[in-house]
């Protein structure tokens, strides 16, 4: 009989501990604190951009391990980039989770606790980022209801698929936070097993796939899970999830200068895609303490783009960068903040 008001607490009022619960009877207070837990992760270190936009979590777990969480915000939006992993076993050479090494999956409930968390931080500073963000007097302060979550923060999503999937259950619930399928993006290194599985359960969410590389000896360079799992197996996984779902595909590709960010490499890019329901996300590589690579120039991404979309018809962004000097950029995260 108490059900729905516990939910609403914890997903609506965002309480944080039982005592914020008084429309609880002491009697049902008593007995949840003395048989369950809320999962609130205690911040171990904060730190803001000096974007303004941007804020940084290092959220300490009941083990003792760490993750970090990212709180972005855009004009209209906001964004939290959550974890599903501490660490990761993938070992993207020039991202630095993949550096740390894999330690464990996370729960589905420390998966929503970091949405949580984001959400609750919205609620105590609703205009500002985190403490003291001052916004350019030309964008309009965006709302501050979390609408938008990407599982791109450390680990690999597919290689912890249950869990991930029963969070995403619980974040899209319409009783708690109500996360819309498609606010909703998860991105994967390439793990073929999860993508097929995706396919056959034809979730509502955006699929992202980090691609990095058109040719199978490039891309094991960068990525060394394509040993396993091939670039020709990964790009039929991708056709099969397409047709499956009849849903776009967002291709992300780390632009790194003299790697793969040249006029070849972009058509490359466009005959590797062609027929397909595709969109490219070139990011400029974000700067790691364990990969000497660069981020391509300004110019060498438009002309990427320029080939892809005026040769290919392929549609393409180049990632808005946030939160770089605090290593919160895409690749960035790591528990040695």
């Amino acid at each position: 009989m108490h059900a729905a008001r516990l939910w609403n607490y914890l997903y609506l009022e965002l309480a944080d501990s039982f005592d914020a619960m008084p429309e609880l009877p002491p009697r049902v207070r008593a007995l949840l604190a003395a048989e369950a837990g809320l999962g609130v992760l205690p911040t171990a270190l904060e730190t803001d951009s000096s974007d303004g936009f941007t804020c940084k979590y290092l959220l300490a777990l009941a083990d003792d391990a760490r993750i970090e969480t990212v709180l972005m915000r855009f004009t209209g939006r906001v964004t939290a980039c959550i974890s599903s992993q501490v660490g990761c076993a993938m070992g993207c050479v020039f991202c630095a989770t993949g550096q740390m090494g894999y330690t464990r999956h996370l729960t589905p409930g420390e998966i929503v606790a970091q949405a949580v968390h984001v959400a609750r931080a919205l609620r105590e500073t609703p205009r500002g980022n985190c403490k003291l963000l001052v916004y350019k007097q030309s964008m309009a302060s965006p709302p501050a209801r979390l609408r938008n979550v990407v599982l791109m923060g450390m680990g690999e999503p597919l290689h912890n698929y249950d869990a991930v999937m029963h969070a995403i259950d619980i974040l899209r619930d319409e009783a708690g936070l109500a996360l819309a399928g498609d606010r909703i993006t998860l991105s994967t290194v390439g793990v073929v097993p999860g993508i097929l599985r995706l396919a056959r359960e034809k979730r509502s969410l955006h699929l992202a796939v980090s691609l990095h590389a058109a040719t199978q000896e490039e891309r094991a360079a960068l990525v060394p899970v394509a040993k396993k799992w091939p670039l020709d197996e990964l790009m039929a996984a991708c056709r099969t999830y397409s047709g499956a779902t009849g849903r776009r595909i967002f291709y992300e590709w780390t632009l790194i200068e003299g790697k793969n960010d040249s006029p070849a490499h972009a058509r490359a890019v466009g005959r590797l895609l062609r027929g397909l329901p595709a969109q490219v996300n070139l990011i400029p590589l974000n700067p790691t303490s364990g990969y000497a690579g660069m981020p391509t120039h300004t110019e060498a991404a438009k002309k990427f783009q320029r080939i892809l979309a005026g040769e290919f018809a392929l549609p393409s962004t180049v990632r808005q960068r946030r939160g770089i000097d605090i290593a919160a950029g895409c690749g960035q995260l790591a528990t040695a903040s």
